[in-house]
């Protein structure tokens, strides 16, 4: 089979599984237009270790990693099985890039991993390997273990960093709103997808210097980190299709990107 793209998600809030809006016409869409993997490795936001650990449950726990939120969403679960061999094969691919992995065989799956993965898969039928990122490394880090990672894509296995375009909480108590966007977002979100479309992978790894606003789309790192692992298991030559699911609450961009390594890049949405 032809390689699979890699994908980055913009989870949003744990809100989205109960009003996916407009991110969940994205994804469905996102679904139907790709071939079915048979595994999914998700890096999610939400799960942050000091080495790459990887998650080799044979029938992973869905975890509601939040609180105040209403009791529906607490009942909700992901009941995706494992895919304890691919997590092996993980294990293996970044032992080999000496990145120094290791295994979790209890780890479930956070909101960070089930929101998007609910949307994408609502059967949960897909074995899912969650793997959790390292803030303490940084953007080049992150995006070595993609590299990494790479080979799984032609073997049917759909490599997925999941996190948001920005992600500033602080926010939260600012009044911002669909009627009044933060004014930082739409310039840190252009930045990005213009470095992604000229493949400018240096300047995207110095983003902290050199994008708009970057300390206030992110005043920390874990949330943009999954790009770069998504954008290093794309390869070389990568077409990067931005996909634009809009602005939750006025500050939170919900862009969706598909990396497909091309000689010709796919055109952005």
């Amino acid at each position: 089979m032809n390689a699979l793209p890699s994908l980055y998600i913009s989870h949003g809030s744990p809100m989205t599984a109960l009003h996916p809006g407009r991110v969940g016409e994205r994804l469905a869409e996102l679904a139907a237009a790709l071939p079915r993997p048979k595994a999914i490795v998700i890096a999610t936001a939400h799960w942050l270790a000091h080495k790459p650990t990887v998650g080799g449950a044979a029938q992973p726990e869905t975890i509601h990693d939040f609180y105040g939120f209403p009791r529906e969403l607490f009942e909700i679960r992901y009941p995706a099985p494992g895919a304890p061999a691919v997590a092996a094969q993980v294990m293996r691919l970044l032992a080999e890039a000496d990145l120094a992995p290791a295994l979790d065989p209890a780890h479930g799956l956070d909101h960070g991993a089930w929101v998007p993965l609910r949307l994408l898969y609502p059967q949960a039928d897909i074995p899912v390997v969650p793997l959790s990122i390292q803030p303490n490394l940084g953007p080049a880090h992150q995006y070595a273990v993609g590299q990494a990672l790479a080979p799984l894509r032609e073997q049917g296995v759909l490599v997925i960093g999941s996190g948001s375009i920005t992600h500033n909480l602080h926010d939260l108590r600012a009044g911002y709103s669909e009627e009044r966007e933060a004014p930082y977002v739409r310039p840190f979100i252009g930045w990005i997808e213009q470095k992604l479309a000229a493949g400018d992978v240096d300047a995207l790894l110095d983003y902290r210097r050199q994008a708009p606003f970057a300390e206030r789309a992110h005043p920390t790192d874990e949330h943009l980190l999954p790009l770069y692992v998504a954008l290093g298991a794309a390869g070389e030559h990568v077409g990067a299709q931005r996909i634009d699911a809009g602005i939750d609450l006025g500050f939170l961009a919900m862009d969706i990107y598909r990396f497909d390594t091309q000689e010709t890049a796919v055109t952005a949405r």
